[in-house]
C-alpha cells in the first residue's frame, strides 16, 4: 500500500512516510493510492469482531507487514487501548425512539480523538525507537485534539510536543487537560486568537522547509493519515451494531450521523463507503456551517468570522479534510483538487464544479444546528432517557429528532458521540441540566498548571521557532548528538490539527 498526495505533485510514500509527513510536500494530504473493497463474506466475518479487533484488521490493510509485522501491529494497538476505561473501548447506548449513541469517549481525555491518537502515538514510537531519532510535534487545537495528542506522547524521550490552544475558546476542562500535564516533553501555548489563526501559524512553520527538515516537524491533527485510518473503524463498528441483519441481499443501509468540524471523521466514513460498507453519511455542523453549505449548495466559502458556539471543537471555518473527500469524489483528480484548493487558499471562497457538487450531495447529507437547537436536544435526551449529551453529540441528536418528528425515514441510525458531557459543564448548565463530573475531571482544578501566553500582535511564529530550537538543542546535548537527521516522508513533518 502506497500513499499519494491529493494534489498529485509528490512522489508516493509508504505508511511510514505518510505517518511522518502530515502534509505532502506539494501542500496536499496523503491518501491511499487504492482503496481496498471488501466482499460480503468479509463483512459478515468482521461483524463478529470487537472494536479493537476491527481496528487491527483495518490497519493491516493499510500498513504493509514488511513495515510493521502483524503480531507487532496487534501489540501496538492493544497497548494503545490499554488505558481506556470501558472494557469494550467504545460503547453503544441504545436510547428511546431509535436514538443509538456510539460513545467514542472512554479514553483518558474523554474525547473520541483518544482512539486514533493513542494508536498514532504507538506507531510513531515504534518507528522512532528503531531509528533512534527525535521529532517535534506541532499541534493546533480547537479543544480536544491537544489533550489527546499530549496523552498519546507524554513522557516520551524522543518526541517533544508543542500545543497551541485558543485562550478562552476552549472549555476550562479542555484547557486544564492540557496545562496540567507537567512533562519535560510537553509545551503548551495559550494563544490570544482563534483556531484558524493558530492554524495559519502552524502552516507557516511547516511551509519553512529548511526549518521543518532541521527539526523534524510533524503534527497529530486529522491532517495525519494515521488518524483517518483508525477512525474508519468507528463506521464499521457502528454499522455492525445497528444493521438489523447481514443475511439479506443487498445488505441493509445504516445512517451514521457525524458531528463535523475539521472533517476527519466524515472523511473516514467516505472511505468506509468506498470499501463497500452500506452506510448513508450525515455531516452535522453547528453555526460554522461551511460543510453544510458545500453539500447543499456547492458553496465552500469561509464566513467572515468564526462564530463561538456551545460546541467549540466544531468552531472551524476551514475544514482541511474536505480536500480528501473532493479527491475521492473527483476520481482522484490531483490537478483539479490542486486548482480548487489553491483558489480557496487565496480567496477563502470556492464554488464547487457542478459535477463535483452533485457527487458530494449524493455521498453526504448534511444539517446544521444553532445553540438553541443544541440545548433543546440535550434537554430532550435527558428528559426521555436520563442521559447527558455533550453539545457536539447533541448536534447529531438534533438531526435525529428532526427526522423522527417529521417521520422522514425508518432507516436504522447511529449518532457518533465525540466527547463526554463532563467536559462541557457550561453547556450542560445552559441547557438547564446538572453536570455529572467524574473524579478525574474534578481533580484537574486543584492541579499545577503550566503554559506560555502568545499575545495579540506578537510574532507567534518567531516565538515558536525560538522555543523549538532551544528544546531540540537540549535533546541533542542529552544524546551527545550533533543533529536530528530527517526521517522518511518528504520534509520530515508530522502535523496534528484539531
Amino acid at each position: 500500500m502506497e500513499y499519494v498526495s491529493t494534489r498529485g505533485g509528490s512522489r508516493a510514500v509508504d505508511f511510514e512516510g505518510a505517518l511522518f509527513s502530515g502534509y505532502a510536500p506539494d501542500g496536499g494530504l496523503f491518501m491511499p493510492q487504492s482503496i481496498p473493497v471488501l466482499d460480503g463474506a468479509t463483512l459478515w466475518c468482521w461483524s463478529r469482531l470487537s472494536y479493537p479487533e476491527l481496528v487491527k484488521e483495518l490497519c493491516s490493510l493499510f500498513i504493509a507487514p514488511e513495515l510493521v509485522p502483524r503480531r507487532t501491529l496487534n501489540d501496538l494497538i492493544d497497548r494503545a487501548f490499554s488505558r481506556f476505561r470501558h472494557k469494550d473501548v467504545i460503547h453503544m447506548s441504545r436510547l428511546k425512539d431509535g436514538l443509538n449513541v456510539l460513545e467514542l469517549w472512554h479514553g483518558v481525555t474523554y474525547a473520541f480523538k483518544d482512539l486514533s491518537l493513542s494508536c498514532t502515538g504507538q506507531f510513531l514510537q515504534y518507528f522512532l525507537e528503531k531509528k533512534q531519532k527525535h521529532i517535534t510535534i506541532l499541534v493546533g487545537t480547537s479543544g480536544d485534539t491537544g489533550s489527546s495528542a499530549i496523552e498519546s506522547v507524554r513522557g516520551q524521550q524522543n518526541m517533544d510536543i508543542f500545543v497551541l490552544l485558543p485562550k478562552g475558546l476552549c472549555t476550562q476542562i479542555q484547557e486544564l487537560q492540557m496545562t496540567t500535564v507537567i512533562e519535560d516533553n510537553v509545551h503548551v501555548f495559550a494563544a490570544h486568537g482563534n483556531s484558524d489563526q493558530i492554524d495559519e501559524v502552524i502552516k507557516e512553520l511547516f511551509a519553512d522547509v529548511d526549518f521543518s527538515r532541521k527539526y523534524n516537524l510533524m503534527s497529530l491533527n486529522s491532517v495525519n493519515w494515521s488518524r483517518i485510518m483508525v477512525q474508519i473503524a468507528h463506521h464499521f463498528y457502528a454499522y455492525f451494531q445497528c444493521a438489523p441483519s447481514l443475511d439479506t441481499t443487498p445488505l441493509p443501509v445504516v445512517e451514521i450521523v457525524v458531528p463535523t468540524g475539521g472533517g476527519g471523521n466524515i472523511t473516514a466514513g467516505c472511505i468506509a463507503q468506498k470499501m463497500g460498507l452500506p452506510i448513508q453519511l450525515v455531516a452535522v455542523v453547528n453555526s460554522n456551517d461551511i460543510i453544510h453549505r458545500a453539500v447543499q449548495h456547492g458553496d465552500f466559502s469561509a464566513s467572515e468570522h468564526v462564530k463561538a458556539t456551545l460546541a467549540p471543537a466544531m468552531d472551524i471555518q476551514e475544514p482541511c479534510n474536505v480536500e480528501r473527500i473532493l479527491w475521492l469524489l473527483s476520481g482522484c483528480d490531483g490537478h483539479l483538487v490542486k486548482t480548487l484548493m489553491e483558489q480557496f487558499t487565496v480567496s477563502k471562497s470556492l464554488k464547487l464544479p457542478e459535477d463535483l457538487h452533485r457527487k458530494l450531495s449524493e455521498t453526504l447529507r448534511s444539517s446544521s444546528a444553532s445553540d438553541e437547537d443544541i440545548m433543546q436536544a440535550m434537554w430532550r435526551c435527558w428528559e426521555e432517557n436520563q442521559y447527558l449529551l455533550c453539545p457536539h453529540t447533541a448536534v447529531a441528536a438534533h438531526y435525529h429528532y428532526s427526522q423522527l418528528d417529521s417521520c422522514a425515514s425508518s432507516t436504522p441510525r447511529c449518532c457518533l458521540a465525540s466527547a463526554s458531557a463532563a467536559k462541557f459543564q457550561d453547556a450542560v448548565q445552559q441547557a438547564g441540566l446538572v453536570p455529572q463530573l467524574p473524579p478525574e475531571i474534578t481533580a484537574l482544578t486543584a492541579m499545577e498548571t503550566r503554559s506560555t501566553a502568545l499575545q495579540r500582535g506578537e510574532d507567534w511564529a518567531r516565538v515558536l521557532r525560538e522555543r523549538i530550537t532551544a528544546v531540540v538543542r537540549r535533546w541533542e546535548a542529552r544524546r551527545g548528538g550533533s543533529g536530528t537527521p530527517g526521517l522518511q516522508g518528504g520534509a520530515g513533518q508530522v502535523v496534528m490539527q484539531g
